[in-house]
């Protein structure tokens, strides 16, 4: 079933310090129009420039995200892009008046009770995923970093990590979809061990760091002195660990809350692909620097798949003569006004058909479909790929006027984009099977200029009736 594109139903604010500038910022999540996608703004910069939630724009991951463009940048966007990823949220400006997105209690979870305040509503335009072809390998063998986005017809995300620590272990995270995510992933706070804390302060990090935004796992003996000198760097009047653990003793939210955290920031990364993926990712210990470099391995994958179906898209003269007429389809084929519904066929060959459907404002269904709205509706739409299939079918016999073709199957049908009267549809049918015993097994596909609107793949048996 396809799915419509969604955005935020009204303003949602958060605010709060950054996790390593140490400096207050307030985030707001606006409503966008369809295909916006997500866009930050730096609201508090001269011009309030945009920067595009693109893996080509990440130009720093040590500890978080940042993404860089027009000029100005924005870190630790990876919380705020798995809220809104985990809230099937498709469209979203988010303006920010700091370098750096709070951090909030170091999860999701503040963001999506914000957004679940105010709700998410429909826009009138398909979503339309990256749905992953097959396979695609990352593999960083210097951090032991493995990673695989699989093919499966949703969004499915296991995660393993192994910190060699005798605290933590081995975990394992995994959600089965998107649904899942409000209250099984978007609790889940960052995290850091002990001995991280002076390197990152050393490297100018965590200056927003808390004991209220951030779990740190203690996990060999702290001297007393090694305390108090952490609790001036979190401001606290005194820190203690009883044991081995978390420090100050934190109850953690979950068992596996680290393991749950890892695979939060691998959607939020996830998300600069710039698409809603549909695949089975599974990755063992990822960290910023891996989760954008395969977001771009899996965003050239993607460009490479999109500029082919455009090389595939027919070539189309109105000037050119057509190889059959519609005077001479209605010799082919059983159908009649109102329901035949291929103009011309433009070439053809023993195992694909190339053909036209204009679309016009005067056909009988628009009077429903839909009064003010008119669209061309996705049953006529498989059903004229079908009919220039039976075209391929029986162009070549003598007598095809006494055969049927019947539909038997229609798998993997997918709805790109609406047609409209005025467009003009090239419709592309192949064979995939050799015909056997009647049985015809073919793709179809349709466009409208050079976008493709809707592709399936069929099964009909013709038979001789007469």
């Amino acid at each position: 079933m396809n799915q419509k594109q969604t955005t935020i139903a009204g303003r949602v604010t958060v605010s709060g310090i950054g996790l390593h500038t140490g400096k207050d910022a307030t985030l707001t999540l606006n409503q966008a129009e369809a295909n916006f996608g997500y866009k930050f703004r730096r609201i508090d910069l001269p011009g309030q420039p945009t920067i595009d939630a693109d893996c080509d724009l990440v130009v720093e991951t040590a500890r978080g995200t940042t993404l860089e463009q027009n000029g100005a940048r924005v870190a630790t966007i990876e919380h705020t892009l798995a809220a809104l990823v985990g809230l099937e949220i498709d469209n979203c400006l988010i303006e920010i008046d700091g370098p750096e997105c709070p951090i909030l209690d170091g999860s999701a979870k503040l963001l999506v009770e914000a957004v679940d305040k105010v709700g998410i509503v429909e826009l009138t335009e398909e979503r339309e995923y990256f749905e992953i072809p097959q396979n695609i390998h990352y593999n960083d063998s210097n951090n032991k970093v493995e990673m695989v986005a699989m093919p499966l017809d949703s969004y499915r995300l296991t995660v393993m990590v192994d910190y060699n620590s005798h605290i933590l272990g081995t975990q394992h995270a995994t959600i089965t979809g998107l649904k899942e995510f409000r209250k099984e992933i978007s609790p889940c706070r960052t995290f850091c061990f002990l001995h991280e804390i002076e390197a990152m302060a050393k490297a100018n990090l965590v200056k927003g760091g808390s004991l209220d935004n951030a779990i740190v796992i203690v996990d060999r003996p702290v001297e007393q002195q090694e305390l108090d000198n952490l609790a001036k760097l979190f401001n606290k009047e005194k820190i203690e660990v009883k044991s081995e653990g978390i420090l100050n003793n934190l109850d953690l939210r979950f068992q596996n809350e680290p393991a749950r955290h890892k695979l939060l920031d691998l959607i939020g990364d996830l998300a600069l692909v710039g698409k809603p993926l549909k695949a089975q990712i599974m990755a063992a210990r990822p960290g910023h620097a891996s989760n954008v470099a395969f977001a771009k391995k899996i965003k050239t994958e993607m460009k490479r798949i999109e500029k082919k179906a455009l090389t595939e898209v027919p070539y189309y003269n109105p000037s050119d003569k057509p190889l059959f007429e519609h005077k001479d389809i209605i010799k082919i084929l059983p159908h009649k006004h109102p329901f035949l519904l291929v103009d011309k066929v433009l070439r053809m060959d023993s195992t694909s058909v190339i053909a036209v459907k204009n679309i016009t404002a005067d056909q009988y269904f628009f009077q429903g479909h839909f009064p003010g709205d008119p669209i061309y509706p996705g049953v006529l739409l498989v059903e004229t790929m079908a009919q220039a299939g039976g075209i391929l079918i029986l162009g070549d016999k003598e007598d095809p006027e006494n055969y049927g073709t019947y539909f038997l199957k229609i798998d993997n049908a997918r709805f790109k984009d609406k047609v409209v009267p005025g467009d003009t549809l090239i419709l592309k049918l192949e064979l995939t099977e050799p015909v056997r015993r009647g049985i015809c097994q073919m793709r179809g596909r349709a466009w409208v200029g050079e976008k493709l609107v809707c592709d399936a793949e069929m099964m009909a048996q013709v038979i001789k009736i007469k």
